[in-house]
């Protein structure tokens, strides 16, 4: 018996291979002018199944790898502000306490961006004015981090680096250019591994205004994966404290007799490190300390989620026998995962953004935490596909496998070319 969702299986007879035709095309990919050289990937790699014009000796479009030592510059100045008549495009987005079900039986309290999460996925033109009003309807402190984003120095979003936090009931407004094009994300920066664990993440889509990887595989379907994990014991303690001192600060602001309840764990803000060490040399014990901390607290995710759920409840991949579809995939959490496809191998052609100098032919990709990645999966193989973390916890609930990171890529005309097992739901092995 399989342990997770049985695999596609054919008919008794083997079924004729799907047809070729001529919308089967060759990827040329040239190196640049830098190295003077082109290199052609082969004929299996048939990388853009295109609208059917292209003959098999016809290489897809070339694909730009010439190297310039200041491509990282931002094309705007970070510091420029709109001009009139520019185009500005604006969101809310509201921090908010509720429950979050991972899977059926399990719910979870934590931060939600728009009652979300992940967080809403923010989709902008390159290059064009992105306005964001952050809310804070919740007793705790938050910053919204605009990972990967080239902007100005105070929108960057990082407390007491940047930006004063923004306190319970108040609003803080983004404003900023989307450069660089890819795929980015957003998160809160304050107490980063709670809040992000927690809900606070979500995706931040910069559309290219020349997709170089769209003219190269033609696509009309993407997807995003945004990876995660959760400590449900961890996160439930450090939001209970965290939300008691809060209100325990709001507190205090209204009444200063209140100060009485102050404690070493409150607020650990200091103007300098000259002013820390003088408050320790003062008796100032610091929240890190084993006296104020107690026992080693100890991060063990039991959950890990594509998209803020754990399968069997994670959404299916879709797609048809010569299609591409293109995945985006968020390192969002705090470990690395190793997503793997069955039955094919894929093109890596973005990392954090940007297009590789060559797409890079896998059947297996390393996500790291902070890092993107984006792949284009080619429809060459009939059926239903097992796609999932290779690191066999990420593929756990709670310690029991199946679950956690682990979807399907399914064929809707699979049953056309003779595979007819149907997808099954398995919790347990």
């Amino acid at each position: 018996m399989s342990i997770f969702r049985r695999f596609a299986k054919k008919k008794n007879e083997a079924p004729s291979a799907p047809e070729a035709t001529n919308s089967r095309r060759q990827f040329m990919t040239h190196l640049g002018a830098a190295a003077g050289a082109s290199l052609l990937l082969g004929r299996s790699a048939t990388a853009a199944f295109g609208d059917g014009s292209a003959p098999l000796d016809k290489p897809a479009t070339a694909w730009p790898a010439s190297f310039d030592a200041l491509a990282t510059r931002p094309q705007f100045a970070p510091r420029e502000t709109p001009k009139e008549g520019e185009k500005i495009h604006k969101f809310r987005i509201e921090v908010t306490i509720g429950e979050h079900e991972i899977v059926p039986g399990v719910k979870a309290h934590m931060f939600l961006f728009n009652n979300m999460y992940p967080g809403p996925e923010i989709r902008v033109p390159e290059n064009e004015w992105v306005q964001i009003d952050l809310v804070n309807s919740s007793p705790e402190n938050h910053t919204i981090h605009w990972h990967g984003m080239i902007l100005a120095n105070e929108m960057d979003g990082v407390p007491m680096g940047t930006q004063w936090p923004v306190f319970k009931d108040q609003t803080f407004r983004y404003l900023f250019r989307a450069q660089p094009a890819g795929t980015h994300f957003y998160h809160c920066h304050v107490m980063t591994t709670l809040h992000q664990m927690a809900g606070l993440v979500g995706s931040l889509i910069v559309e290219a205004k020349d997709d170089i990887v769209k003219k190269t595989f033609p696509y009309e379907r993407e997807y995003t994966m945004l990876l995660s994990e959760i400590d449900t014991a961890w996160a439930r303690e450090q939001l209970n404290e965290m939300v008691g001192m809060g209100m325990t600060m709001d507190a205090m602001n209204k009444d200063p007799k209140l100060m009485k309840e102050m404690n070493g764990r409150m607020m650990g803000w200091f103007k300098d490190k000259k002013s820390l060490l003088d408050a320790i040399k003062g008796g100032y014990t610091p929240p890190y300390l084993s006296s104020m901390t107690g026992a080693n607290r100890v991060i063990t995710p039991n959950f890990f989620m594509i998209n803020g759920k754990s399968y069997p409840m994670t959404d299916e991949l879709f797609i048809k026998y010569g299609e591409n579809i293109r995945v985006r995939l968020i390192g969002g959490g705090m470990m690395p995962h190793y997503i793997h496809l069955h039955g094919h191998d894929f093109w890596h052609v973005c990392q954090d953004g940007s297009p590789l100098a060559a797409p890079v032919r896998l059947n297996t990709i390393p996500i790291f935490p902070g890092a993107t990645s984006d792949i284009i999966i080619q429809g060459t193989n009939p059926g239903n596909w097992h796609f999932h973390d290779h690191s066999d916890l990420s593929t756990t609930n709670n310690g029991i496998h199946p679950g956690g990171m682990m979807t399907m890529l399914m064929y809707e005309d699979a049953e056309k070319y003779g595979v007819t097992f149907k997808d099954t739901i398995m919790i347990d092995s």
